[in-house]
């Protein structure tokens, strides 16, 4: 059956109707799953491995018949851990239906088909009895239900669910118990993620200040937790306020309450500073004694122990509701305020002398409830934008940019979302300023006294009309260009789009800021990316090939293998080629009718395994000043990357994985890439 699938193109602007397959939905969460990941996850499988036996062992030992009960199965692997190791039998619940079948086949395929049974239904819809999906409860509890911040994927309501109806009282849990841990930090960098810092802007008489306002100076920002690979944050971009502290711990093999609820530590910070952050990871212990512990710690916390590289669970980053001043030695209490899915953080001046008492009588100040955007510049812009527009070099290159093309009377529009140049371009003399789309921009009128200065139009680019210009011919068309709806590099081109749509509106002599765009690639080979698209086959000894194929199977779903947004300062990689620029857009003039295309071959000049091109787009602003949204710089002869922090990259993982000979003869790399104009859609294909 063919479903038709509506959707606003990000690139052209237009809204599309698309015939998709009833496996569509499928397949992009298979495709895009981190289920290659967990797979090459080595310490956490072992880790299982090694807690399934000694709780399998444990049970045995008190002449008890081992039944498990897996909840998450996925593959199957943890219930094939449990059957080999002398479980009895199993139950494997899997509420993904493909999932669910895969399961079916690895199972059977490994031979334990007698010993393990897989229920095709969310846990808390699972029967126990004669006539049930389970025979009897369960006396060992294996799960792999948590995310990066632990209970995002609805662990605590499936654990408090499996104790009261799946499982027997004073059952084995695997793991075991879970331990959060925190630490307060001064960071300018993530600050940035949450708030906007004023912008001073040198004009004719002396220097203006654009400030945000009071809303969103006090707005606490929203819940969702940001999740980054907090190893590739230098230890030079983050000041340490306290030691670590375990926030909370929660015992799997006993009741688990998921109902909200509050924790409270005491904390002394070793340093004064600006309160601003709270870092967060998580344990596991897969044994009552501990020994056998899996451990999401950063490289400052642990710097002896070999970090074991994964995707699926990284560190937490929580923003404070505002900064608070500390002093060292000072005692302070931090309080963690959680829902079924969601942790957040408050930090207060510990009261002398509290006790349990008064406990109790400032619970209501900590406020249980999660904390609410109320400025709204949360809901539109994401963590990695407000880091884009606190970016000073970047806003500097802005203003140079209209220096040089702003004149007394001109008439300026901006198409950009939530952008600072409409409020630059006035600033710097233009005459007349309108923008289109403009999200955010009445956030700048109170504080800023804008409110006349700045014409917002509300209307879509195709639909303006003289009167919205009062009826004068823009004279000047600005935009970063950057839209919400972006994901990959190249859907910002719908500013392109936008500037064809306006055309008529535009004088003869317009100038257009960025006058162009250009698309560039590189070959790069990936320190740890490359797994999350790699095969498995066996994994701890059994073979899970049917996973890889049906992940395989997905990725090629689409007739063109398409390339995925990744923020690649998080993932280092080295490239194996020059950087080159492969398609140029001039703003300049209107959208062609014809394709846009390329084709070449790339020398590679270093060893090292070709896992994928990377792509980025950079935007020619004026004579010698550009952004990029890529390479900010190759550092060395060893091919290592800087990545603009504030965007995602492209990135095209290739079917196979070379090694590339030796310098002397360096292999090449071919490329044919398109730009469909009519569908603002780049399809590219590699040869090795």
């Amino acid at each position: 059956m063919k479903t038709f699938c509506g959707r606003a193109n990000p690139t052209t602007g237009s809204m599309e109707w698309l015939e998709e397959g009833e496996d569509y939905d499928y397949h992009q969460e298979i495709a895009r799953s981190r289920y290659a990941d967990m797979l090459h996850d080595k310490d956490r499988n072992v880790k299982y491995y090694q807690g399934i036996r000694a709780a399998v062992s444990r049970v045995k030992e008190r002449g008890e018949k081992a039944i498990v009960l897996d909840i998450g199965t996925g593959t199957g692997l943890l219930s094939m851990m449990a059957a080999s190791a002398g479980a009895d039998f199993c139950y494997a619940i899997e509420v993904f239906k493909p999932m669910a079948n895969a399961a079916v086949k690895i199972v059977e395929k490994n031979g334990f088909s007698e010993k393990i049974k897989v229920i095709n239904k969310h846990s808390t819809e699972v029967t126990v009895g004669p006539d049930g999906d389970m025979q009897c409860r369960a006396n060992i509890l294996v799960t792999e239900l948590f995310d990066t911040e632990l209970i995002g994927e609805g662990a605590l309501p499936s654990y408090e669910h499996a104790h009261k109806y799946l499982v027997q009282e004073g059952c084995e849990a695997v793991p075991h118990r879970a331990r959060v841990y925190v630490q307060l930090v001064e960071s300018r960098r993530m600050w940035s993620w949450k708030k906007l810092f004023p912008i001073h802007v040198e004009v004719e008489d002396g220097e203006k200040i654009l400030v945000p306002p009071s809303e969103m100076e006090n707005c606490p920002g929203v819940p969702s937790v940001c999740d980054i690979q907090l190893n590739q944050m230098p230890s030079s971009d983050f000041s340490i306020l306290s030691d670590v502290v375990t926030m909370f711990s929660v015992d799997f093999s006993k009741p688990v309450q998921s109902a909200s609820t509050y924790y409270r530590v005491q904390l002394e910070p070793v340093k004064s500073g600006k309160a601003q952050i709270v870092l967060s990871w998580w344990d596991i212990d897969m044994d009552p004694s501990g020994m056998i512990n899996c451990t999401m710690a950063p490289y400052w916390v642990k710097p002896t122990s070999a970090l074991q590289w994964r995707d699926h669970w990284m560190q937490c980053v929580y923003f404070l509701p505002r900064e608070e001043p500390v002093l060292q030695g000072e005692k302070l209490s931090l309080t963690a305020c959680r829902d079924e899915y969601s942790v957040w953080y408050n930090l207060q001046k510990a009261r002398e002398g509290e006790n349990k008492a008064d406990e109790e009588e400032h619970k209501a100040d900590v406020g249980v409830e999660s904390p609410v955007c109320r400025c709204r510049a949360h809901l539109l812009w994401n963590r990695p934008r407000f880091g884009e527009l606190n970016d000073q070099n970047r806003t500097h290159q802005y203003i140079k940019s209209l220096r040089k093309v702003l004149k007394t009377d001109s008439v300026c529009l901006c198409i950009s979302d939530g952008s600072l140049l409409p409020v630059l371009a006035h600033y710097l003399g233009a005459k007349q300023v309108q923008c289109m789309q403009p999200s955010r921009i009445d956030l700048y009128h109170p504080p800023n006294h804008l409110e006349d200065k700045i014409k917002i139009i509300e209307a879509r680019p195709e639909l303006l009309k003289p009167s919205h210009l009062e009826d004068k011919k823009i004279s000047v068309l600005v935009g970063e260009p950057f839209f919400t709806t972006s994901l990959l590099p190249w859907h910002n081109l719908y500013f392109w789009y936008a500037r064809t749509a306006v055309s008529t509106h535009l004088a003869s002599n317009v100038t257009v800021l960025p006058r162009s765009a250009s698309l560039h690639m590189m070959i790069v080979e990936f320190q740890d990316l490359w797994r999350i698209r790699s095969p498995c086959g066996i994994c701890e000894g059994f073979d899970v090939q049917t996973m890889d194929d049906m992940i395989k199977d997905s990725l090629n779903f689409r007739e063109s293998r398409e390339a995925e947004p990744h923020p690649l300062w998080e993932y280092p990689c080295k490239s194996l080629s020059d950087p080159r620029e492969v398609l140029t857009f001039d703003f300049t003039k209107t959208v062609p009718e014809h394709c846009l295309s390329t084709e070449g071959s790339v020398k590679l000049l270093r060893k090292g395994k070709s896992h994928g091109a990377v792509l980025w787009m950079e935007y020619h602003l004026a004579a010698d000043i550009s952004v990029s949204t890529g390479l900010m710089q190759l550092s060395n002869e060893k091919g290592n990357c800087e990545w603009n922090p504030h965007c995602k990259q492209a990135v095209y993982f290739f079917s196979s994985v070379i090694e590339s000979e030796i310098l002397s003869d360096p292999t090449a790399v071919t490329y044919v890439i398109n730009f469909d104009t009519k569908t603002g859609e780049i399809a590219m294909d590699f040869k090795l």
